[in-house]
């Protein structure tokens, strides 16, 4: 309401210039129209998120700056809706309206997204995601939010365009483990196969912040530690396929071998910053060409061969790839030295 902001139900009609409201009395809508919105100059804003405990509304803005705030049933509804009344606002442009619907019904990430800057955004203390404490099952989670809140987010901070496109996306993030799974309903998924149905658009399933999107300022003694360990020669360096440690994917990585102080480093080839993803010291590792018949223990998905082993000090478990047998024997006779 505009004057009582209090919420009622109303009877919507999408005309092509004007979107009208009825009252519904006895179940039934009125036979003349409570209001209008007029659509030319107006402005869309889904999902809206200025009311946090109300995630399905849509703001509309119109050409005289009068706010409108719908909300509807369920996220289905609500994207329905927006997506036609985006459409009728575009109305006299068909150019427009046809790139809406190639933009909804198309998969299409944005070009060089980083990570890393949206998991900044999300840990903004005003724009970032809302992080609450939720209750599951009897168990309670601090500092979670919601699948389907993420979901909101990415689109409304133009991350994605649509529903499908966020999940996405919010994979990539669970994937590259900047967020996790907390809880029953969003644990269980993540058993599924398919990428794109291990993360929940769904109010009931839990995610935080994983340990490594921490944002945390290191130390003067750990950024002295940090350059000191990058600050060796190189030695080697080329692209290998790594082994997850939590999720047992396989990713290409850049290699940097470094000798005084003996590190191996390796990079994220689609991340523009040269910062490495991970690393370890060569000190008291264990390096070992893996046989090539049969899979061996600690090893899963799609494995092509040519694979060796490297143990460190803390013994942590790396399981590389080569793309040859003479390549894997080159990486492992420089590493020998280093340990």
């Amino acid at each position: 309401g505009h004057i009582v902001r209090n919420w009622k139900v109303r009877w919507f009609v999408l005309l092509q210039d004007k979107l009208l409201y009825y009252k519904i009395e006895a179940g039934k809508k009125e036979p003349s129209p409570k209001g209008r919105i007029l659509l030319d100059g107006c402005t869309i804003t889904c999902p809206c998120l200025e009311y946090e405990n109300r995630p399905l509304v849509i703001k509309l803005k119109t050409k005289t700056n009068t706010d409108y705030f719908l909300e509807c049933c369920s996220r289905e509804e609500r994207d329905s809706w927006a997506l036609d009344i985006t459409g009728a606002i575009h109305a006299g442009h068909p150019v427009q309206v046809q790139e809406l619907h190639r933009k909804k019904n198309s998969f299409k990430l944005l070009e060089n997204i980083s990570l890393h800057h949206i998991v900044e955004r999300m840990c903004d203390s005003s724009t970032g995601i809302k992080l609450t404490r939720n209750l599951e099952q009897g168990s309670r989670y601090k500092e979670t939010f919601t699948g389907s809140a993420l979901v909101d987010w990415l689109i409304s901070n133009s991350f994605a365009v649509s529903r499908f496109e966020a999940v996405t996306l919010a994979s990539m993030l669970m994937e590259e483990n900047f967020i996790k799974p907390v809880g029953a309903r969003s644990t269980e998924a993540t058993r599924y196969s398919d990428i794109s149905e291990q993360f929940l658009d769904d109010s009931s399933a839990l995610y935080m912040f994983a340990e490594s999107s921490n944002k945390n300022t290191v130390s003067k003694e750990e950024l002295q530690f940090n350059i000191s360990e990058l600050s060796g020669r190189i030695v080697k360096q080329g692209f290998l396929v790594k082994q997850g440690h939590k999720r047992k994917n396989w990713k290409v990585r850049r290699f940097v071998l470094r000798a005084d102080p003996g590190f191996l480093h390796y990079y994220d080839p689609t991340k523009e910053e040269n910062r490495p993803v991970g690393g370890f010291s060569l000190r008291g590792c264990l390096v070992s060409a893996l046989e090539d018949n049969g899979v061996p223990a600690g090893v899963k998905g799609n494995v092509q061969g040519n694979l060796f082993k490297i143990i460190t000090k803390k013994d942590v478990h790396y399981y590389i790839q080569a793309s040859s047998k003479a390549e894997r024997a080159q990486w492992i006779e420089a590493i020998k030295p280093l340990t």
